[in-house]
């Protein structure tokens, strides 16, 4: 029986390459280089690992930080040292790490192996300045820097096959990211986050998904026609407020002008405080037939001006099925309502919108117009969920009630009411 199970076959050791190559792909890269006790054939396998994610489970020990990093370094080196063959995905991503010159030395390796999508997320509250390396990394499809210094040299000419960029807490000259992003021709999906006091242009021919979130002064979407998804949140201070007052431009043309083919827009915080600067309604161009799913938050709609944002929008919008706003109003002073009787506004019909959700609602007459102007304009709405401020009172307390009465125009649609949870 012995002599039986000795002759047995080593099953392991005999799989077939791209099998063990898919078993290493999927283990922690730690268990990867376990796996090398298994057998001779497998010892130095994990050697040839083309997608590398390192962080900080790669060590056991990470209550001091000090002790963490350097084990996370030397286990990295080692990994780095014994590779053999090209690394198409690198990642890092580590709390313990600080960028000095281990990091720098890591790139200028991944820049001779022809890395394809790289990742760095180093310490909390640690900035790392790119090594000038990076820019070497002619073949890069996918670039994500997490706080980081970036200075690209006066010869770069961008990445030429970069289709994804995700920078966040990125110290970057405004124009330097201009260049980048305009130089970088195949560039899909952009993600500018926690960026502060810019003013950005962005010229992307094949841009599909831009994200958006920081202290931005100015925004101008030139040259991307291929746009389909926008998110932007845009956050205040009194000197972008300042800057906002000095304004005489139209933002709505300057963010929204060149997109024909967006599908979604999402604007957070003061986003539509923005698109209202010199806005005007008149007639509507142009118009965003693919244009689907809004979501507005912080909408102020005791100002009139941010109320065009909305109605400029969707009556751009003919195919648009989804609509949600958050409102930010609390005033409960009277406001002109002569905005509701416009001739842009008469025999409107949104022939597609079959969900409208307005959070944050406190029953205010241009909030109580709003919801008159939808319901009585969207044939085939079949939800109309509203939610109250609960922070809010005003005299009319069954304003819930009072849109039940509204005129529909459509037979099927189905209220929702409820209270936003404290």
């Amino acid at each position: 029986m012995h002599t039986e199970f000795c002759s047995r076959e080593d099953y392991i050791s005999d799989l077939p390459e791209s099998i063990i190559e898919t078993i290493l792909a999927k283990l922690p890269i730690t268990e990867a280089v376990r796996t090398s006790v298994l057998s001779s054939k497998w010892r130095y396998k994990w050697t040839t690992l083309t997608e590398l994610k390192f962080d900080d489970n790669c060590v056991s020990n990470t209550r001091y930080r000090a002790l963490a990093e350097t084990s996370v370094v030397r286990f990295v080196n080692h990994f780095l040292l014994l590779h053999n063959g090209p690394i198409n995905k690198f990642t890092l991503s580590s709390v313990c790490l600080r960028g000095s010159a281990y990091v720098d030395q890591w790139l200028l390796l991944l820049s001779r192996k022809d890395v394809q999508e790289l990742s760095f997320r180093l310490g909390q509250g640690e900035w790392f300045k790119a090594h000038s390396s990076l820019f070497s990394c002619k073949k890069l499809i996918g670039l994500e820097l997490v706080r980081c210094v970036l200075d690209p040299p006066l010869c770069f000419n961008g990445f030429p096959y970069l289709k994804n960029l995700y920078l966040q807490q990125v110290r970057i000259d405004p124009d330097a990211v201009e260049t980048l992003i305009s130089s970088c021709t195949l560039l899909e999906r952009l993600t500018l986050s926690y960026f502060e006091g810019a003013k950005l242009t962005i010229r992307a021919p094949n841009l599909k998904y831009l994200m958006l979130e920081g202290e931005f002064k100015d925004i101008c979407l030139e040259n991307t026609p291929m746009l389909v998804v926008i998110f932007v949140a845009m956050y205040m201070t009194e000197d972008i407020a300042e800057h906002f007052k000095q304004s005489s431009s139209c933002n709505f043309d300057k963010v929204l002008g060149g997109v024909p083919s967006i599908q979604r827009l999402t604007g957070r915080s003061y986003f539509t405080k923005y698109m209202s600067l010199g806005i005007i309604l008149g007639e509507i161009q142009p118009i965003y037939q693919q244009l689907k799913v809004i979501e507005l938050s912080q909408v102020g709609f005791e100002d009139e001006k941010e109320i065009m944002v909305i109605l400029r929008l969707i009556l751009s919008a003919p195919n648009l099925q989804v609509l949600q706003i958050r409102s930010s109003s609390l005033a409960t002073n009277a406001v002109d309502l002569d905005i509701w009787d416009k001739e842009c506004l008469r025999d409107v019909t949104f022939k597609q919108l079959k969900v409208v959700k307005l959070t944050q609602m406190s029953g205010l007459p241009h909030e109580m117009r709003f919801i008159e102007f939808l319901l009585g304009s969207s044939p085939v709405l079949e939800v109309m969920d509203i939610t109250q401020n609960v922070y809010v009172t005003i005299e009319n307390e069954d304003w819930f009630v009072e849109t039940l009465g509204f005129e529909r125009a459509s037979t099927e649609v189905e209220f929702r009411f409820a209270e936003d949870q404290a």
